[in-house]
Order: structure tokens, then sequence, then C-alpha cells
């Protein structure tokens, strides 16, 4: 049975819901050898700032018992170099590409999009909020709404009206619901939940910590129910608002309990470190549980977990 896996991202139509992850495949070079990135739902490239960044010194990876710990720091070309070599490239190979940028005042933000909306094969922007807002004390963007907010109304004024911009959301703030309704007031088209999960690791050997940066971010199966847990939230008070559910995704069945959750899309993060593949497979997993179970159109089972009865019809209809 064929499944219709076409999703939507705003205006824009994907040919399926699976995407990578921001930082997780680069800017999609390094997965072109196993997948045809035109053939996955988007490539969301790593975060991308206006100057080169170095990031921060090694050890940058930490490999905990159900994910991983990592502190890159935005580590990156600067917004020509990607311009030049990385978008054209991406554009070359028919790719769909969600561009994530980051930067550390409102103003970096909007030049970012300013740039990126006069650039051929831009399919949508990602906002990083999880970067420390210079003018605001040194907190992150995603930790306060009015931050968060600030960002997506800049964005939203400079970006071409086709392009949909998608704020990324943090887990570590008291209600991520708050958050997400003053990005969507302010013009976000989409939301992405969610960003890793501080934490941090002590080396017993050397006594010190194990990242450089001493803390960083948990990514991988560890943090799948606290993304559950974020997105059915969002989608019971934004039931309208797409969402790119993203957290310790492994499996086509993984990424159908995030879709039931109320995701339209999927992002595909640490399991692509082990498994190049990961989105293809993943995407022909999902496509194969939802055969099983009857369904014909994706779009049917987004958020079904928020409708008791449907779900109940749906396994009626099975037995």
């Amino acid at each position: 049975m064929a499944v219709d896996l076409r999703a939507r991202l705003g205006h824009v139509e994907l040919p399926n819901p699976i995407l990578t992850a921001a930082g997780c495949a680069g800017t999609g070079r390094e997965l072109a050898q196993y997948i045809d990135v035109a053939r996955i739902g988007a490539v969301v490239t790593k975060s991308i700032m206006i100057e080169p960044r170095a990031g921060r010194p090694t050890p940058r990876l930490a490999e905990t018992a159900a994910g991983l710990l990592s502190s890159v720091g935005l580590q990156g070309p600067g917004i020509d170099a990607f311009l030049q070599r990385d978008l054209a490239w991406l554009l070359s190979r028919g790719a769909h590409t969600v561009v994530s940028i980051a930067g550390s005042s409102m103003g970096e933000y909007a030049e970012l999009a300013a740039r990126l909306s006069d650039a051929a094969g831009v399919t949508a922007i990602e906002l990083n909020l999880s970067c420390a807002n210079v003018e605001g004390r040194g907190r992150d963007f995603a930790s306060e709404p009015e931050a968060a907010a600030g960002v997506v109304e800049a964005v939203r004024a400079v970006a071409r009206y086709d392009i949909p911009v998608v704020a990324k959301l943090s887990p570590d703030v008291s209600d991520i619901v708050t958050v997400a309704r003053a990005c969507v007031a302010a013009g976000a088209d989409a939301l992405s939940m969610i960003n890793t999960v501080p934490g941090m690791v002590i080396d017993t050997g050397t006594m010190r910590p194990g990242l450089a940066g001493g803390m960083g971010g948990l990514s991988g199966p560890a943090i799948r129910p606290i993304a559950v847990r974020c997105i059915w939230r969002t989608r019971q008070a934004l039931p309208e608002v797409p969402i790119i559910g993203i957290g310790g995704v492994r499996t086509g069945r993984d990424a159908l309990e995030l879709i039931l959750a109320g995701a339209t899309l999927v992002g595909v993060g640490t399991a692509v470190f082990h498994d190049p593949s990961a989105c293809a497979r993943i995407q022909r997993e999902l496509e194969a549980e939802l055969a099983a179970r009857g369904v014909e159109r994706i779009g049917d089972v987004t958020g079904l977990a928020h409708q008791p009865g449907a779900a109940i019809t749906l396994r009626r209809r099975l037995a």
C-alpha cells in the first residue's frame, strides 16, 4: 500500500516529513554519498552566522548512556562562504533547504535573513534561538518570550514573503507554550522543537568536566520523551501551527510517535552520526508503519493522539 507522505511547512509542500536536524548533517555534502538529499523532506543546515566561527576547543563531544553531549559552539564558515559554496551546491542537487541561522542580536538575525532572501534555493529559514542575547543580559533568546518574539518579528520584517520562518525552541524553559505563542504572534510560520537539553559529564579519570566548554547540549534517545511532551502541549495550544518535531528519533516508529503527538515534520539528528543513511531509512520505516496501520495519508495521523475517538475508529478498522 502506497502512503502519501507529502507534508507542508507553511505554504511549502515537501515530498515527505523527514528532515535532517540542524548541526547534525553539516550542509548536506557529508550525506550525499549515502543518500539522495533531494529525496528526503529537506536538509536543515547547521546554524549559519554572519562571520566565520572556529567554535569551542576540544573535546566537544561526550557519549552518554542514551545520547550524546555536545559543545561545538556554532562552528561555521559565515554567511558569505555559505552562500557561495554550500547553498549553491544544495541547489544544484535539487534539495529542499532550510537554513538555520544564529546571532547574538536581533539585528544579526535580520541581516542574515535579508541576505538569504536575496539568494536562490532557500526553502525556509529556521531561527536557532538558543543563542546568547548580548543586548539582554546574555540570556538565550529562547528563554524569554519577548526576546524570542523580537527575533521572529525582526526576521519576518525583512524575509521574503514566500519564505517560511521557523522558530526553534528550547525545552529549558518553565513554559514552552508561552514562548511558542509569542513567536507565532510575532509572525513565525512554524515551530521547531526541541533543541538540546543542557547537561554535563565529569571524567572520573581526569576528575574534570568531560567537555572543554564545561556544559553542553544532550541529544539522542534520552530526550525523546521530553520532545513528545513539548510537542503535545504546543499542539494542544496551537493546533493549526506546523511543528517540526526533533528529539531522539532513531526509527520510523519513533518518528510516528512525534507525529501522533502533533508534529507535522520530523527532524533526525544524533542518529545520523552513526548511520549517515538514517533519514532515508527512517522515511521507509515510517511509510511501512503507516501502511501496516492502513493509513493512506500522513496528515490523517498528525496529532491523532489528541483525538481518542479517531484513534479508536482507526484501530477498529484494522481489527
